[in-house]
């Protein structure tokens, strides 16, 4: 079994937004929220446009769903960027219905895409720019990268990603012995 990894760029990140903005405002918005929120494609999916904006069309500062998996709910802020890219494409795509799915199937009935058309979307993009091993769970794993990177406490982490340990959290958001040995390097008292 390959295990997917995160995008550790910044400048991978904004090549991928580039490639998928190009092929459909959709696919774009997908990677948008996904790398900047802890949810799976199985909750991302599913978003409508009411979980989004209110009947004012003005965007939600957060998202909440109920997870599929855990069956909690998980509210996740959303960022400056996020929010305008959702913006703009309540502007764009937007038709009255707020139980309309965000991500739109093209199959003409109101569905949203499937998994397994999320990780052609995503895998194709990362090809394109020559990246290996990444499909729709490097979305959430890039976000817990990133966010370690930034300093974010592992135990908060943790608790948006659902898991037992800060090791599991670790592992899963591929931190490795070379980050762990430049960190050390770095502070050097």
């Amino acid at each position: 079994m390959k295990f997917v990894e995160p995008i550790r760029e910044l400048q991978k990140i904004s090549s991928m937004k580039k490639i998928l903005l190009a092929q459909r405002e959709r696919d774009y918005l997908l990677f948008v929220i996904g790398i900047n929120s802890a949810y799976r494609i199985s909750d991302l999916i599913r978003v409508q446009f009411h979980h989004v904006m209110d009947e004012k069309l003005k965007v939600r500062n957060h998202l909440i769903l109920i997870e599929q998996k855990t069956k909690k709910e998980n509210k996740v802020a959303l960022s400056k960027g996020v929010k305008k890219a959702i913006e703009i494409y309540v502007q764009n795509h937007y038709q009255g219905n707020p139980n309309e799915f965000l991500f739109k199937s093209r199959k003409g009935t109101n569905q949203p895409i499937g998994r397994v058309q999320a990780w052609q979307i995503i895998s194709d993009a990362a090809e394109e720019l020559g990246l290996e091993n990444i499909g729709t769970h490097s979305l959430r794993k890039t976000f817990g990268y990133h966010q370690i990177k930034r300093g974010t406490n592992i135990t908060l982490l943790m608790k948006m990603f659902n898991h037992s340990s800060e090791s599991v959290t670790l592992r899963y958001i591929g931190i490795t012995q070379d980050d762990m040995d430049a960190a050390v390097q770095a502070l050097d008292l």
